[in-house]
């Protein structure tokens, strides 16, 4: 197995500001929205930088989202930024009328998304925004691992033309993606070569599946990871390839398993290549207060929950 190193823990969020602030250096044309909450997001570096290109909307979701939409038609890229419930859910109208129908060139940025937002609890950590976004007709999805990834992503996304829902999170993590990547829309990564499983996995799940591979490597279990970063557009070769190799496949998001990554590959296999497949995601429930440890736990989404929907996904082959 490749081995992966933790160069340092650090939050996704922090990936974005980073991003941000090298596209605040690099293009004249990106601008910054914020919904009151520029800690969170990590921007102050960009507004710092480029205060002509910040307009901070307060608690006003869906009128930041009227704003970006007004933005493109005079040839800016506007990143809004707000927590993923309410980049979504609050704002889904907004989103679908003024976004992605007229197909504006905005990029809705969010933060502290999935369960990990931690002791905010249910009403903020919301489990469904993939579904909601991947829905839209025309809308780009994409949720990075790590720090660096979420940095590489935040750049890529400037030179996409058209809407993009950007996905990352509040904890620090495991930061292990190469510094100076580049990141292509839609084309998944091969971490791990196996035979035995297929285990795809986006977000925070990419560190806990590659955890999860080792463990299994030392029961005689041969895994294959693969890094889906863009759930939308899905890279279907991609996953084909290696459930033809395999035979079984693990999918493991932080989200719902209803309308997440799981769901998409689901589909798409029932009508290609039928494999018995696991899903680790939350199962059809709200979140509660805790830390991200110990929700990632009880909800099983971590390396152990992996291992065991790998051991159930064998004995279906």
């Amino acid at each position: 197995m490749t081995k992966y190193v933790d160069q340092g823990k650090n939050d996704t969020r922090s990936g974005y500001g980073a991003g941000m602030t090298e596209l605040g250096r690099t293009n004249p044309n990106v601008v910054a929205l914020c919904a009151d909450l520029v800690g969170s997001l990590k921007i102050q570096t960009f507004i710092d930088e480029n205060p002509e290109r910040f307009f901070q909307v307060g608690i006003a979701e869906a009128n930041m989202m009227g704003i970006a939409a007004g933005l493109t038609i005079g040839g800016k890229i506007p990143f809004t930024g707000t927590f993923a419930n309410f980049s979504t859910g609050r704002v889904y109208d907004q989103i679908r009328q003024s976004i992605a129908y007229s197909g504006k060139n905005v990029k809705i940025c969010a933060s502290h998304a999935g369960i990990t937002l931690g002791e905010d609890g249910a009403t903020h950590q919301i489990l469904e925004d993939i579904g909601l976004m991947k829905m839209l007709p025309g809308m780009v999805v994409i949720n990075p691992c790590d720090y660096n990834q979420t940095k590489a992503a935040t750049i890529a996304i400037a030179d996409y033309d058209g809407p993009v829902y950007l996905r990352f999170g509040r904890p620090k993590v495991a930061n292990f993606t190469p510094v100076d990547q580049k990141f292509e829309i839609g084309k998944a990564l091969m971490l791990n070569e196996g035979t035995d499983v297929t285990i795809v996995a986006t977000g925070h799940l990419v560190w806990e599946a590659l955890t999860a591979c080792e463990n299994l490597e030392a029961q005689g279990i041969s895994a294959e990871v693969i890094n889906i970063h863009t759930i939308k557009p899905l890279d279907s070769e991609a996953v084909l390839k290696s459930v033809k190799k395999t035979g079984c496949i693990v999918t493991a998001e932080e989200h719902n398993y209803l309308g997440g990554l799981g769901e998409s590959i689901a589909g798409m296999l029932a009508t290609r290549y039928p494999t018995p497949q696991e899903f680790v995601a939350t199962q059809d429930t709200f979140g509660e207060s805790g830390t991200p440890a110990q929700l990632m736990e009880k909800y099983g989404l971590n390396n152990k929950a992996i291992e065991k929907a790998v051991l159930k996904v064998m004995t279906r082959k």
